[in-house]
């Protein structure tokens, strides 16, 4: 289970609450819908949640133990934002950004041909369309095994057709691997479509609505 207990959290101690008393509860295999307009704090609490950023208060837990990314071992809890182009060096090709995930060489070589084309693995992220990165992105993610994974606004910047071939690539393994999803838009017409249930960002502090079943 990801659970996110009565979190708080803001950027300086004068500063107003970004975050303030949120509650979450997702098992593997099941995708929770987040909806809220642009500049609510949704990729605050999705940093918040993989680790990148510390609670003043609460807590957030993966299974029991608090999401750990940089400390030698995967992190439970896997990121995948809107700006692929962001997440991946320049002067580096596509094959090299995968290995850096320290995944088992076999698990580089069975990347899944339908997410990442072979041909793509000798370019340099410039060569590589807006949709066509996502999808490596969201492969490199998929390579350390996560057992949650945040997908926040990951389709926004793509066409309908780039969009929903990327969800449904993504739904098919989070079924197959149990994997649980958080995935955060202000398109509530997508979460509708892709997640088990939708949770409004100001039902965010509602311990009785902010879980989801495993479907």
């Amino acid at each position: 289970m990801l659970e996110v207990d009565a979190v708080r959290f803001r950027y300086g101690p004068r500063l107003p609450w970004v975050v303030d008393g949120a509650h979450l509860r997702i098992p593997p295999g099941a995708i929770l819908g987040l909806h809220g307009p642009s500049g609510t704090g949704k990729s605050t609490l999705a940093r918040l949640v993989a680790g990148f950023l510390r609670p003043a208060s609460g807590r957030i837990l993966a299974d029991g133990e608090p999401p750990a990314p940089g400390r030698g071992r995967p992190n439970p809890v896997q990121l995948v934002l809107q700006h692929a182009e962001r997440a991946f060096d320049p002067r580096v090709r596509i094959r090299a950004s995968l290995a850096e995930t320290g995944a088992d060489p076999a698990a580089l070589a069975s990347v899944d041909p339908q997410l990442v084309s072979p041909r793509w693995l000798d370019r340099y992220p410039h060569e590589m369309s807006g949709g066509e990165l996502q999808r490596v992105n969201l492969a490199r993610a998929l390579l350390t095994a996560p057992r949650y994974l945040v997908a926040d606004e990951i389709s926004a910047s793509l066409d309908a057709l780039t969009q929903a071939r990327l969800w449904h690539l993504l739904i098919d393994r989070v079924r197959r691997d149990s994997i649980g999803v958080l995935a955060i838009s202000h398109d509530l017409a997508l979460l509708d479509a892709v997640a088990d249930r939708v949770l409004e960002w100001d039902d965010l502090a509602d311990r009785g609505w902010a879980s989801v079943a495993t479907v």
